[in-house]
């Protein structure tokens, strides 16, 4: 089972990974690297390739039947942000002493790369595959990880029987994150001429009363041994009033609320009533909803709600995996925990399904002027891919 990494198409790999960062794909904008990414499953020998309402790349190696193996990597990158920030065009591609640099390097088109090269691998010799296996690059997992995997299993009914996901890990292991909730709080108060202030109610006080209170709360939170603690920070405030000389009677106030185990969403919503309760702030906490067209025009909608997850050490996608990491790449993965969220929020923490992630790249360059990942790990990572599609879909 050993060797796929000589196997692996190097140069084929190099010039995929270059042309998918040489486009820019951001958040509803995937359309054309979604056409690179199809074309070159089908170049390779993927057995079936499309793209879903959508817009997400579909490719399939093996029988086509129920189960079978998933790699996710998305397709959408953040923006590259002060072009003049760059120490090189962020859509160059260009590769400098066996590293390649540019936005989506790390997070995550190399990874899409390595995935299609290992399809190719296993597209030369498809009769050791009992099960499919199914390489996916998703859209919009940037503002709203899971949706478009949610797409894929509740709409166009791929059931696979566990996922690796191919964020940045520095070729080791993750097996699990903490969760988010986005929560926007909207604090009341009664407006009146700013002159005789003590006539109203100033929302922005009632609302600085409720950030003080939370940030006295956030120690208080879940701790868990694995994924560590949750956390709580409030990233907005804005109000609104008349003019500049009226008392608001409205403050808005957003809340970035990280999940470790045993919180959830109806946890956390739970948290900020007792406060306004306590204090007797007169507000409403909802969840917002993410709504995006995507480039396909497929209205996509979702609360911003991503569960914590884990897969269990002992888990057998976790021993397949650091065996396929050993065998190619001779070394025991470190297991640990992502930082970010992935979409694993979903393909684990709602549908259950045995997750990890494994990819090239360090986390520390993701959505940095700095992005880049080494060559030398697009093959590593493409030779562990094919080695675990055997163990894990193999005769």
């Amino acid at each position: 089972m050993t060797g796929y990494r000589k196997e692996i198409d190097t140069a084929g790999l190099r010039a995929l990974a270059q042309r998918l960062v040489r486009t820019p794909s951001l958040s509803t904008q995937e359309g054309a690297v979604a056409a690179i990414l199809a074309e070159a499953m089908t170049a390779v020998g993927f057995d079936d390739v499309r793209v879903d309402r959508m817009g997400n790349v579909i490719g399939r190696i093996g029988p086509e039947c129920e189960r079978g193996l998933l790699f996710d990597g998305h397709l959408d990158t953040v923006g590259p942000g002060d072009l003049s920030a760059w120490a090189r065009d962020p859509y160059g591609g260009e590769v400098v002493d066996g590293v390649l640099y540019g936005r989506g390097a790390s997070d995550m088109k190399g990874a899409l790369a390595a995935m299609v090269y290992a399809g190719a691998r296993l597209a030369a010799d498809k009769k050791r595959l009992k099960a499919p296996v199914y390489v996916v690059g998703v859209v919009q997992e940037e503002p709203c990880e899971g949706l478009a995997m949610r797409h894929i299993v509740e709409v166009e009914g791929i059931h696979p029987a566990a996922v690796v996901l191919g964020e940045a890990t520095n070729l080791h292991l993750a097996r699990g994150q903490r969760g988010r909730i986005e929560l926007q709080v909207d604090v009341r108060g009664r407006s009146c001429h700013a002159s005789a202030p003590d006539r109203g109610i100033n929302a922005i006080y009632e609302a600085t009363r409720l950030v003080f209170a939370l940030q006295l709360q956030a120690p208080q939170l879940n701790n868990d041994s694995f994924l560590g603690k949750g956390s709580l920070a409030v990233t907005a405030i804005a109000s609104e009033a008349g003019s500049r000389n009226v008392v608001p009677d409205y403050c808005m106030v957003y809340v970035d609320r990280r999940l470790t185990i045993g919180e959830t969403e109806a946890t956390a919503l739970a948290e900020v009533k007792r406060v306004l309760s306590r204090e007797a702030i007169k507000a409403e906490v909802h969840i917002p909803r993410y709504q995006a067209a995507s480039y396909t025009g497929w209205l996509c909608e979702q609360a911003e709600v991503f569960p914590p997850w884990t897969t269990p050490e002992d888990a057998p996608l976790v021993r397949q995996v650091s065996a396929a990491v050993e065998a190619e790449l001779g070394y025991a993965p470190h297991l640990r925990r992502w930082e970010f969220s992935t979409d694993g929020v979903y393909t684990a923490g709602v549908a259950g399904i045995p997750t990890v992630g494994f990819g090239p790249g360090e986390e520390r360059y993701a959505h940095t002027v700095e992005e880049q990942v080494r060559l030398i790990d697009l093959a590593a990572a493409a030779a562990v891919y094919a080695d675990l599609a055997v163990r894990v879909c193999g005769v």
